[in-house]
């Protein structure tokens, strides 16, 4: 079984201390550049789409979260007050409160709307040591979210357009999603107490699974404190399920926050997150590619490998144009053992370049791909291509 805390800590992806405390992971080089590459994907994913990408702090007063709703409906999440300078700030559980006043920081006209913001932001959830584990449940998250602030009438489409948007880039990642849910509220305090905006917003999130055809299953109590959401479902090598994306309607936050536009509209608030949170998707990735991770997502998409000294020149050069054409590639010395023990070492590199006498005569390499398989001698510019994304 992939299990993503040891198989992350043997290739090198994340690791703990507890100098630094329980559910703080931190990225090692392999990781990073894993997490840098979906940043890129999602980030230009979104452009095209129309998303305007902004940043916002992992800080605010807490009359913010007072405010939002987060303070009464979600404070046991929530981490203990800091207090500076007489006053008390929180390091904020969500992102929305903080897009709700970047909508507010400018004049807006109907012409403006559907109004579509993104950030890649950390949060913090004050998680029990008890549920802590790998990169699934964390106390510091770096979130894929974003906001669409549209007419009431087009909340339907907004939503449709966001999941065709979650939906190519699970298809990209390589990820097939358990189950979609729609996520309804259960009893008590946790939510909002307003059936007519509930009713509102259930009513939306059913059209859209209708009219995709999209099987769900309801549940209740797992809806957001401010209002229903369609979850999509992923589940671990041992069925163990847990939600990465999400698309959510709120009314509420929109009138908490006095959002309008010129004539005194009001907007709903799509949230939305394509991806999720990096540390539950990279722990998902880990355990469904088993580390052979996608030329364009592989931590390292290109290993350099000379026969002997002899070719170390032109291997370093052929690295050297390689990261220039835009390849993550790396050099394996003859000093780290045989051709065959070196090519066993990198396994799960998409590319290995094996440089003899006549390939550095000539400035290039003989292409092995990771399944044993020859593709001769490409071009460090064709390599570079088939290591990018699709959109």
């Amino acid at each position: 079984m992939n299990d993503h805390r040891r198989l992350g800590r043997e290739l090198g992806i994340f690791d703990t201390d507890p100098l630094i405390g329980s559910g703080l992971p931190f990225w090692l080089p392999a990781g990073a550049a894993i997490r840098k590459a979906v940043e890129d994907y999602v980030y230009e994913l979104e452009r095209r789409h129309g998303y305007q990408h902004v940043n916002s702090p992992v800080l605010g007063k807490r009359e913010l979260y007072e405010r939002s709703g987060h303070w009464a409906h979600y404070g046991d999440d929530m981490f203990p007050v800091m207090e500076v300078g007489g006053e008390e700030f929180v390091l904020r559980p969500s992102l929305c409160p903080h897009h709700a006043l970047i909508y507010r920081s400018r004049p807006r006209s109907h012409r403006d709307l559907p109004l579509r913001v993104a950030e890649l932001g950390g949060m913090y959830r004050s998680e029990l040591s008890g549920v802590l584990g790998g990169l699934t449940r964390v106390r510091a998250i770096q979130l894929n979210d974003g906001h669409i602030f549209c007419a009431p009438e087009d909340a339907a489409a907004e939503v449709s357009a966001a999941l065709d948007l979650i939906e190519a880039a699970h298809a990209q990642l390589g990820i097939e999603a358990a189950r979609y849910r729609l996520s309804l509220r259960g009893e008590g305090g946790k939510y909002v107490d307003d059936p007519a905006l509930w009713a509102e917003s259930e009513s939306v999130l059913r059209e859209v699974l209708r009219e995709r055809g999209r099987a769900y299953d309801e549940e209740r109590g797992e809806a957001a404190f401010y209002g229903p959401k369609i979850d999509i479902q992923i589940a671990d090598p041992l069925g163990r399920e847990a939600t990465l994306s999400t698309v959510q309607v709120d009314l509420y936050q929109p009138g908490r926050f006095d959002l309008s536009h010129a004539g005194g509209g009001r907007p709903v608030m799509v949230h939305r997150s394509v991806v999720g949170g990096l540390e539950r998707l990279v722990a998902h990735l880990i355990e469904v590619h088993g580390g052979a991770f996608p030329a364009w997502l592989a931590p390292v998409q290109a290993v350099v490998l000379p026969l002997t000294d002899a070719e170390l020149p032109a291997a370093r050069d052929l690295v050297r144009r390689g990261v220039a054409a835009g390849l993550r590639a790396e050099l394996s010395a003859p000093e780290k053992g045989s051709l065959g023990a070196r090519i066993r070492a990198h396994r799960l590199v998409p590319y290995q370049l094996v440089v003899g006498p006549r390939e550095a005569a000539g400035g290039e390499a003989s292409v092995r791909l990771r399944d044993g398989s020859q593709a001769g001698a490409l071009p460090l510019a064709e390599l570079a291509a088939r290591c990018r994304p699709e959109f």
